[in-house]
């Protein structure tokens, strides 16, 4: 079934009037869910379809902004609903406030807020919203808010830290292959042109990058083809075969380490974070596992799993795991040994993601000697397929 917006207009039991939105099945069922949330319906009607609204994206900074102000509403005892629907007028992401109003009517007409979340999973992520439930269950939602509070702050500044590190190779890469492709179509094949009309014997380099850039004025469309061909086979490999990529990239010593330092620390995080919310083990792997995104991590959690499922200890599942490092194993079966394996998962999460910011700037560091040395190579390339001509010539006038 279909689900619509409506934007409706009512009258609280003071006499004040109230504006808002709500999603619904059908006219009816918006009406009364607006009485349900104890309000006097005055008008409703289908709200007007926004496209930015419906194509805009929810990022996790804005989630986990909201996340923390959620913990200050219980943690001040303010009415959920009418708290939630005061963070929706703030909000200046248009589908986010639409998000947060259908949330704090659901929350007015009685529903909990994971089940009031639960129709928005596309938005907070199953992982979000398994853990406010079982915390709700367990009565430790404030705590629990806290923890994912903290835990998205940690995986969007891992996030910037490693598109911040590639943003300014990718910059000159690209900015470096636009400007000689320029040079290859259009102005070497000038020069060799008019130093032919000269009759000056053309270099072979001259003679090749001429002929490129004639072919590709000439066939631009074969060009465009082959590229987008590379990047559609690029992207269905991603998709279809994920092990196969991370297995290539892991096999690179400095994208291998970052991959595994970030998988580790969300794994880790988010796994402390679903313990301390009162999920069981098992779920709390299954849901770590799937915040970690990581398809040979998988096969280690799988593995953990059927291990504690047939009442083997965690431990056991960690000594034949292949990919967790040894040093998570170690500091993993400490915390199942003592009693405490929530802390330890913190301790874990910490320690990878200060790795991780390390091994990034140091990836940094050793991709601007690359980066040099590529545009160096480039530009000596093009200058000899220019000026060999000119030398040629300006010996054949002495």
């Amino acid at each position: 079934m279909s689900v619509l917006a409506f934007d409706y207009r009512a009258m609280d039991r003071a006499g004040r009037e109230a504006r808002g939105t709500v999603t619904a099945a059908d006219h009816d069922q918006a009406f009364r869910l607006v009485v349900e949330s104890g309000l006097t319906p005055l008008s409703i009607k289908a709200a007007r379809p926004d496209r930015r609204s419906s194509r805009g994206r929810v990022r996790l900074r804005e989630i986990s902004q909201f996340t923390y102000q959620l913990q200050v509403l219980l943690e001040a005892r303010i009415p959920i609903g009418d708290g939630i629907a005061g963070l929706a007028k703030q909000e200046s992401n248009e589908r986010f406030r639409r998000v947060l109003l259908d949330i704090a009517t659901q929350v007015e007409a009685g529903h909990t807020i994971a089940s009031a979340m639960e129709r928005h999973r596309k938005v907070f992520g199953d992982v979000y919203v398994e853990t406010v439930a079982a915390a709700e269950q367990s009565g430790t939602i404030i705590k629990t808010l806290d923890h994912l509070c903290e835990a998205l702050d940690r995986m969007e500044a891992a996030r910037r830290q490693v598109v911040g590190a590639l943003l300014y190779p990718a910059c000159v890469m690209v900015t470096l292959f636009l400007a000689s492709s320029f040079l290859i179509t259009y102005t070497i094949p000038k020069f060799a042109t008019m130093f032919g009309a000269r009759g000056i014997q053309l270099p072979l380099l001259t003679r090749a990058l001429a002929g490129l850039g004639n072919s590709a004025q000439a066939y631009w469309w074969a060009y465009l083809a082959v590229i987008l061909g590379t990047i559609i086979a690029a992207r269905a490999l991603v998709s279809r075969r994920p092990l196969v990529v991370e297995q290539l990239l892991h096999r690179i010593p400095a994208v291998g380490a970052v991959m595994t330092g970030l998988a580790m620390a969300r794994f880790t995080r988010v796994l402390s974070v679903s313990l301390s919310a009162g999920l069981g083990l098992l779920d709390a792997l299954e849901m770590s596992k799937r915040a970690a995104a990581r398809e040979m991590l998988s096969r280690d959690v799988d593995h953990l799993g059927s291990q504690v499922r047939v009442g083997r200890r965690l431990a056991d599942g960690l000594a034949e795991a292949g990919y967790i490092p040894s040093f998570a194993r170690r500091m993993l079966t400490a915390g199942e040994q003592s009693g405490e394996l929530v802390r330890m998962c913190s301790v874990v999460a910490r320690h990878y993601e200060r790795e991780t910011e390390h091994r990034v700037k140091a990836l940094t560091t050793v991709l601007e000697p690359v980066l040099v040395v590529t545009i160096a190579g480039v530009v000596l390339v093009v200058a000899l397929a220019i000026f060999l001509p000119m030398w040629n010539m300006v010996q054949l006038m002495s």
